[in-house]
């Protein structure tokens, strides 16, 4: 399977590159990349700042479909994924689990789309996708519907249940991000 980190937002809340950020003395990206590698085959960074990431161990792709937000991104990570599924996530994600990760991969065997559901929705940024997608995501980004999820009608999808993610992240962490200097500072005291 084929990790895919997001790195191609504006930043504008932050002023900032998110993947840049230190959080204990390790930048995310680095951090996310370590994570990738410990349980990928391949990790492919999808950005629309390829010289930034010079220094990034893995492939790097840029959006092939220009100014399509996370969407583009995940389209151009798995056209270029060298195997049938990949995990994505955004690069500003702290506490990824690898564990739950893990479970995730173990739980894709057939289907497109495996996607945690929380009480307040589904976390697109935080999913597996097949290749099968590809022709779903082309269709919504030529209609410039970029919802991430508005692509999912019609593919064979998995909803992992909210007691699945507690049994492993029982305050569901998983999924904070890193948007403002506020969040950094709320991060940095866990």
């Amino acid at each position: 399977m084929t990790g895919i980190i997001l790195s191609g937002g504006k930043n504008s809340r932050m002023g900032t590159n998110k993947a840049f950020l230190e959080i204990n003395g390790e930048r995310l990206i680095d951090r996310t990349t370590r994570i990738f590698k410990d349980i990928f085959q391949e990790v492919i960074l999808s950005t629309n700042s390829p010289l930034d990431y010079l220094d990034h161990d893995g492939v790097i792709v840029a959006d092939i479909i220009k100014g399509k937000g996370a969407l583009g991104g995940i389209y151009t990570g798995l056209f270029f994924a060298s195997h049938d599924h990949a995990f994505v996530s955004a690069c500003d994600m702290p506490f990824l689990n690898k564990a739950f990760i893990e479970y995730m991969v173990r739980h894709t065997e057939s289907y497109d789309i495996v996607v945690p559901k929380r009480a307040d929705g589904l976390q697109p940024l935080h999913a597996i996708y097949s290749k099968q997608c590809l022709p779903a995501i082309k269709r919504v980004i030529n209609q410039d519907k970029l919802k991430v999820t508005g692509f999912y009608k019609g593919l064979k999808t998995l909803e992992i249940p909210e007691d699945v993610m507690k049994s492993f992240d029982p305050e569901v962490k998983m999924f904070i991000n890193v948007n403002t200097r506020s969040d950094l500072e709320q991060i940095s005291s866990y």
